[in-house]
């Protein structure tokens, strides 16, 4: 099966899986705001964030050891898929007691990261981490199998069966909540499905594998050792610097506001996040696709169908941003604040940083990916630690001087930095010319959204007068139209419009 084949069945079984789990998720959020309290909903963030940071501990060797399983997958070299899955599985295997023993030192200091708990007592603050922790480290004894599958273009294979388990986790929740409103059943409810999920997983891989049984196998080299180690020397400071960057914004909520307003913005992150998975399904389905691209074609195909992805990524990702600028107030408003106050709510400037950040983080997210596939680490292995320091600096002075938007500053600056450096980085490593179209692409692309936005936001004003199910659809018609109608205009005699359109054309007429 074709590269662009495999990416369509990525994107299809991915779009499925995330529409099912989308709609449970969001019935499942809103009966938990109705059965329990805004500081366990903050606690549930937190500690969610927490064992993110402890999942710094990767560092960065699945990505290095992904990328070294790009070539051998290409030759069909059963023998050297063996050699990297066994040094993989050791490396995670060790990761997990390393995880473990560093989130049960954390436990004693819980009670100084939880700002105002409410009714929540110590003891409850640390079994429900212990339970959390428990679903982190047991999950690196399975993880490390996706490898492959992921390797060979096969993302559908993980997106099938986290889908399936995260629709009966979720089923089983909502009943938890409706019949016996505790949040530790709750918990243990999801780490029991969790741990079932994983020994399946481990049996149907070794099925769909049987070769990752085998005791018969040849250690490395010393150089292929060497060149996955020196890669993950370079994805530590990446992973360090992006927890420090990414995973920090709910601690310092928490720690310096209060633990209930971490919970509100997981209200927002749960809206966002769920159309950030939509349109991530399309790009991260295509990485391996760019990983096999990158081994056995010319930079200049690269180099044309980087820019078509970016293209695309700047539309999907504008069109959403978009939206998000316009309705995603609203929507609060008609999902929670109606029914249960204005506390529900975040302030306007801190939603429009937040969203900010969204729309730029769709170009890094098109950067990362390349920069992945194509196993560019080390030539800005130092920016995502400067990205951390300076978003850690800006976010902890300014809460305390402007709240909550004061974090999401600290986190849209640290990231424009990101936006600038790693074109320059690509450009010249990957395809050998200057970076100055890529940025005036995106000043194009900027301009044109940032225009869209504007003119949306003053016939909202008439629009939703009064917010209604009603008024807020007409908005989304009148933003979907405008947006759409607009870019279009803007670029469709471009190049990247035209081999999207070609590909569409194929698709339909092959039906």
């Amino acid at each position: 099966m074709g590269r662009v084949k495999l990416a369509a069945k990525n994107i299809t079984f991915g779009y499925i899986g995330q529409l099912a789990t989308a709609l449970m998720s969001f019935i499942l959020r809103s009966i938990f705001i109705y059965k329990l309290s805004k500081d366990l909903l903050g606690v549930n963030a937190l500690y969610s964030n927490i064992l993110s940071l402890l999942s710094m501990a990767e560092l960065g060797i699945g990505t290095a050891l992904n990328f070294s399983l790009y070539a051998p997958v290409a030759r069909k070299d059963t023998e050297k898929i063996k050699s990297y899955m066994q040094m993989y599985r050791k490396a995670y295997h060790t990761i997990a007691i390393v995880v473990a023993v560093i989130g049960l030192i954390l436990t004693p200091f819980l009670k100084y990261l939880v700002k105002n708990p409410g009714n929540i007592t110590p003891r409850d603050l640390t079994f429900y981490y212990l339970i959390f922790l428990f679903n982190t480290v047991s999950t690196y004894f399975v993880s490390y199998k996706y490898s492959l599958v992921n390797a060979e273009q096969k993302n559908y294979i993980q997106t099938n069966i986290n889908t399936l388990t995260k629709i009966i986790t979720v089923f089983f929740q909502i009943i938890v909540l409706l019949v016996i409103p505790n949040f530790y059943i709750y918990l243990l409810t999801d780490a029991a499905i969790q741990l079932v999920q994983k020994l399946f997983v481990s049996r149907y891989l070794d099925k769909l594998y049987p070769y990752l049984r085998d005791k018969d196998i040849t250690p490395l080299t010393t150089q292929e050792h060497d060149e996955v180690w020196s890669k993950t020397k370079a994805l530590v400071l990446h992973k360090v610097g992006d927890v420090a960057r990414l995973q920090t914004d709910t601690l310092i909520i928490s720690a310096f506001i209060e633990v209930g307003i971490a919970g509100v913005v997981d209200n927002y992150t749960l809206v966002t996040g769920t159309i950030a998975n939509f349109v991530n399904i399309i790009f991260n389905s295509v990485i391996s696709s760019f990983g096999n691209l990158i081994a056995t074609e010319t930079k200049e195909k690269q180099y044309k169908l980087f820019k078509v992805y970016r293209f695309f990524a700047s539309w999907v990702y504008g069109f959403s941003a978009a939206g998000f600028f316009i309705l995603l107030q609203p929507l609060i408003y008609l999902w929670i604040v109606r029914r249960h106050g204005p506390s529900w709510m975040l302030p306007t400037l801190a939603v429009y940083l937040f969203i900010t950040d969204y729309y730029f983080k769709g170009d890094r997210i098109v950067l990362s990916n390349y920069k992945t596939a194509a196993g560019v680490f080390e030539q800005d292995k130092y920016l995502a630690l400067i990205q951390g320091f300076v978003n850690l600096v800006i976010s902890i002075v300014l809460v305390q001087k402007i709240g909550l938007a004061g974090i999401y500053v600290g986190t849209v600056v640290s990231g424009l930095i990101a936006n600038v450096t790693k074109p320059v980085i690509i450009y010249k490593v990957c395809f050998d010319k200057s970076s100055s179209s890529y940025f005036l692409d995106s000043a194009k692309y900027i301009l044109t959204e940032a225009a869209i936005i504007v003119a949306c936001f003053f016939i909202s004003k008439a629009v939703l007068v009064n917010i209604t199910i009603l008024t807020f659809v007409i908005m989304g018609i009148i933003v979907t139209v405008i947006f759409n109608g607009v870019f279009w205009i803007m670029f469709h005699n471009t190049d990247e419009y035209n081999y999207l359109l070609g590909i569409i054309k194929s698709k339909l007429s092959r039906k």
